[in-house]
């Protein structure tokens, strides 16, 4: 079975999704097909989500299942997990850390398909000139993640 909780950030209400004791996904619009309650791994997501913007936690420690992704975007969405808190790296470098440095566009497609947002911290990775680009979620959610973290780093 499915479920699914909102919660409120300071960036607006988010969707956690579990099934079968994993983290689904996370992000800012609802997921059909799930029930809608809380169970013990979604208070927990939560509870680490509020850690996260509280500047208490720079690292989730939560089971997560990534299984719909193609081996390319799990390869990119690892590669995401490795950013450390407070930094942020290129499309190029990710690719490049994927082991294919030409595939810079399709980093920017995986991070856009990313299922689990902040957790899996597709918002650290900018544009080769520094600049945000490409945030599925919108920019001033992008720009106000990566201000937490600097506040807090």
């Amino acid at each position: 079975m499915k479920y699914i909780c909102s919660y409120a950030t300071p960036v607006g209400p988010v969707f956690i999704a579990e099934e079968n004791g994993f983290i689904t996904s996370l992000g800012f619009s609802a997921v059909t097909g799930a029930e809608n309650r809380e169970t013990a791994l979604l208070r927990q997501a939560a509870d680490q989500l509020e850690e996260y913007f509280a500047g208490r936690r720079q690292t989730f420690d939560l089971p997560l299942d990534t299984t719909p992704g193609t081996p390319f975007q799990k390869a990119v969405w690892a590669a995401l997990t490795d950013i450390p808190y407070g930094q942020t790296r290129s499309y190029r470098d990710i690719a490049s850390a994927v082991g294919n440095p030409k595939a810079c566009r399709a980093v920017g497609m995986a991070n856009n398909k990313n299922p689990i947002v902040i957790i899996i911290p597709c918002h650290r990775v900018i544009g080769a000139n520094g600049s945000l680009v490409g945030y599925g979620s919108g920019l001033d959610k992008k720009t106000a993640l990566l201000e937490l973290e600097q506040k807090y780093k």
